[in-house]
């Protein structure tokens, strides 16, 4: 089988979905691998290319998990389990910018106060 991001990827790319992005998250999460990112410029095109994803995946066999918010069309979350696919208005994306919060290593409990844990 086809590795579901890239159809994935390749659906977004089909209807013109602007600034896609592939972020790898399996170091960051126990919950997914992957994360795509895609901004699309009005509620019509942000429903357009979640419903191409989920189309195209379909043909492959594979259904998503749920589909959230695509009645609104602002932001459509499609979870595919491993891969999570954030289709977003612009506003919204620069808003949430996911992009900077899921490059940042979470804090353990160790240290998460501030303190250095490694100073006597």
């Amino acid at each position: 089988m086809t590795n579901i991001k890239e159809i994935a990827f390749n659906a977004l790319e089909d209807l013109k979905g602007k600034d896609i992005v592939a972020l790898d998250v399996s170091e960051l999460s126990d919950v997914m691998d992957s994360l795509l990112i895609c901004t699309g410029t009005s509620s019509r095109q942000v429903k357009s290319l979640a419903e191409n994803v989920v189309d195209e995946l379909k043909k492959q066999g594979v259904r998503p998990i749920g589909v959230e918010g695509k009645e609104q069309g602002e932001w459509v979350l499609v979870d595919y389990g491993d891969l999570v696919v954030h289709v977003m208005l612009e506003d919204l994306r620069g808003f949430y910018d996911l992009e900077k919060l899921w490059s940042i290593t979470p804090n353990t409990r160790e240290g998460a106060d501030g303190s250095d844990p490694h100073r006597g």
